[in-house]
């Protein structure tokens, strides 16, 4: 059962980003993902009555007799959230830490689809996927999202000493497909030690388990290597968005003396100078650093980019985000 504090921080989360979809991002997340129409689904072979039109004929001349190809129209949109919940998102020097703000943009995005009567599936990772709910419809799995992101906690190694597998609540042919990909990146990592965070290894999770096309948001605090040509693969197929989530302290440090950091992923320590205006200096530059050359990546992976600051406004830079979609749309 869960504790009182986290139910309503979950009411006031569904009370607060409800109020905005309806307010402000229900009619843009409409306008900028709706419209998809007829959609290749498969071939398959001639029967009598089909329109020659619809012949494959690039299959037709391999199989040695006719192929038409199959179209289905697809109106109904399927979101998909990967949520980072590796160590480093429970940072947070203001209001709320990187993994809440994470918590109310998917809030945000779920939301927008429910009221648009779209799909939502969540998986949430840190060096593997911790849980995955299937994609599906209506504002109580909305809900069901929203908490997984803000309390979900990874699994603890049973009495064996073996990590439990993640989670999931999957019909058959999906549980078929999670369980196959788990075998074999199991048998790939076998003896390696963890990385904290794999944002490639989420993304092959999702190639693996979304058949069809989907709406996907990355959310991350992007503390990894390695996987843009990953997200790029993935996004022939899907529309993949990468959201970055930071701290106002991953970009700008106050003069407080000397203090001892740690690294919430590795536990490696190191001591600082604060009050060092040369150090400042640095933290404000490769902060910025940072984000630009992020935003620069994606941008040459043809990957939309959000970057969203932790102590501010959620709404403002996916309200610009939709904005920016629907002007390029119209071009």
């Amino acid at each position: 059962m869960l504790p009182r504090e986290v139910i309503q921080r979950v009411r006031e989360i569904q009370v607060r980003t409800g109020r905005e979809v309806a307010d402000v991002l229900a009619g843009q997340y409409s306008s900028v993902f709706k419209g998809r129409g007829i959609e290749f689904d498969e071939v398959r072979p001639y029967v009598p009555g089909d329109e020659v039109r619809s012949i494959d004929w690039n299959v037709t001349a391999r199989m040695g007799e006719p192929f038409v190809k199959r179209y289905v129209e697809e109106r109904q949109l399927t979101l998909m959230l990967l949520a980072d919940v590796s160590d480093s998102q429970e940072f947070g020097s203001a209001k709320r830490s990187k993994r809440e703000a994470a918590a109310e943009l998917c809030a945000l995005l779920a939301f927008s689809a429910t009221y648009s009567d779209d799909k939502v599936g969540l998986a949430l990772f840190h060096d593997d996927i911790e849980h995955y709910i299937p994609a599906r419809k209506g504002q109580k799995h909305a809900l069901r999202v929203v908490r997984e992101v803000l309390t979900h906690a990874p699994d603890e190694a049973d009495s064996t000493g073996a990590t439990r597998r993640p989670r999931r609540l999957l019909s058959s042919r999906e549980g078929r497909r999670f369980s196959s990909w788990l075998t074999a990146r199991r048998r790939r990592f076998a003896g390696l030690k963890s990385k904290g965070t794999n944002i490639g290894g989420a993304v092959e999770f999702l190639l693996k388990v979304a058949k069809r096309r989907t709406v996907t948001f990355v959310v991350s605090d992007f503390f990894d290597d390695d996987y843009i040509s990953k997200m790029q693969m993935a996004a022939r197929k899907h529309d993949v968005i990468a959201v970055l989530v930071t701290d106002p302290r991953e970009l700008e440090m106050p003069s407080v003396g000397i203090v001892d950091l740690e690294d919430a992923e590795t536990g490696q320590r190191i001591q600082i100078d604060t009050s060092s205006s040369a150090f400042r200096n640095a933290v404000v530059s490769g902060g910025q650093q940072r984000i630009a050359e992020l935003s620069a990546k994606f941008r040459s992976a043809k990957i939309d980019f959000i970057h969203v600051d932790a102590s501010s406004s959620i709404v403002d830079p996916v309200a610009k985000f939709f904005r920016m979609r629907e002007r390029r749309r119209q071009r």
